[in-house]
């Protein structure tokens, strides 16, 4: 096939999976996290308050209804804000507006925003809450700041979790042609990411948990090779679980990564499903080159010293890119994995032990056949998943 020929296929090829990914994100309703009329509301009955530290390199927006945008800032803007959830809200959704105002009897409603100053009064607001437990969430690629702070609260109120939450926003601009402005964005975001989790560390934590979705699990991945050079690969000790959900990582690169980050001493996860359509466009943007986030080779991931979860086969709507936050099942996994506290054991077989009870526990519930996939270096586990 001539190679204009072979240019024009994978540029049809492309749109076709764009189309789906395509949608209202530059509408000022969906960008909005708040109203004046929501703030005047009053919380309705039932409703729950979520409080959600903000660190972010998107430039401040014009519209306070919007607070932050897509463009980049040169520093960190800091934030603390607290999100409602409706009373009738659903486990793995983000009820959101798509036309009009938010309210928050029906949607997810930014009902309080405080500015943060300054990186030491951030500190200080970490620590503030007297939690053991930190849980830092890095968004990924088309995701505006609405989109990334209500996922934020969705994982920290469908997962039960209970400590400090803080969302890392870095400045996506939340449109789906904007793929290489959205990789140079995260890219330019490494250096805050870790200035971030070292001002988390500064709180004296009991642990710090990371969440990292899609694009945002490459930042992740950079920052902490950054600890890895800077001899703090743990954040003095405190780091707990890693856990990269469809990452939109290079497979070469993530191997690189870990080569030089080494082994985890508490295994990060790998959350990965090969019909995940997102993936299927970086792949072609990328050369054709696989994803970590639909890698074939579940084995040659775990020996770099991970855990692989394979969801290719648990349910999820649109286009299988969020099944970790979206599938209730899966929400209750991570749940369980949040408020146990407890790191994986170093011991091999305690850690498969751990891993077999984790997802026999979930699978049992309800007979299905759908199944998770968990790989580690020394085995393979099947389970279960309710559907």
């Amino acid at each position: 096939m001539p190679h204009s020929a072979r240019v024009r296929l994978t540029l049809l090829a492309l749109v076709a999976l764009l189309i789906p990914l395509a949608g209202c994100a530059s509408d000022v309703a969906v960008r909005r996290i708040t109203s004046p009329q929501a703030m005047a509301a009053g919380i309705p009955q039932g409703a729950t308050q979520h409080r959600i530290l903000v660190a972010t390199t998107r430039a401040a927006d014009p519209d306070p209804d919007i607070l932050f945008s897509g463009e980049r800032h040169p520093g960190l803007n800091f934030a603390e804000i607290t999100v409602s959830v409706p009373p009738d809200h659903q486990t793995g959704e983000t009820e959101r507006v798509s036309r009009g105002l938010p309210d928050p009897a029906k949607h997810f409603v930014a009902t309080a925003i405080r500015p943060v100053s300054s990186a030491d009064a951030f500190e200080k607001a970490a620590a503030a809450g007297g939690k053991d437990d930190v849980l830092v969430f890095v968004h990924g690629y088309r995701n505006t700041f609405a989109d990334a702070l209500f996922r934020i609260t969705q994982i920290v109120h469908d997962t039960g979790f209970q400590g400090t939450a803080i969302l890392f926003s870095w400045a996506s601009r939340g449109r789906a042609l904007d793929y290489i402005y959205d990789r140079d964005s995260a890219t330019a975001a490494r250096d805050a990411l870790e200035e971030t989790l070292r001002l988390a560390e500064k709180a004296r934590p009991r642990r710090i948990d990371i969440i990292a979705h899609s694009m945002g699990t490459w930042v992740t991945m950079e920052a902490l090779r950054q600890l890895k050079i800077a001899n703090d690969p743990t954040l003095g000790g405190r780091l707990g679980d890693v856990i990269l959900a469809s990452p939109d990582i290079s497979a070469d690169v993530f191997k690189a990564q870990m080569q030089r980050y080494g082994k985890p001493k508490t295994p990060f996860f790998v959350l990965l499903s090969r019909d995940d359509r997102a993936l299927q466009v970086s792949q072609v943007l990328a050369g054709n080159k696989p994803r970590l986030g639909a890698y074939a080779n579940d084995k040659e991931i775990a020996e770099l010293g991970v855990v692989v979860v394979d969801l290719t086969e648990a349910g999820s709507s649109g286009i299988n890119h969020t099944k970790f936050a979206q599938n209730p099942q899966l929400v209750t996994m991570l749940g369980a994995r949040l408020r146990g506290g407890e790191k994986f054991q170093p011991d091999r077989n305690r850690l498969g032990d751990s891993l077999l009870s984790l997802g026999v526990g979930v699978g049992s519930v309800l007979e299905s056949t759908a199944r998770v996939i968990i790989t580690t270096p020394q085995a393979v586990f099947q389970t279960a998943l309710p559907q």
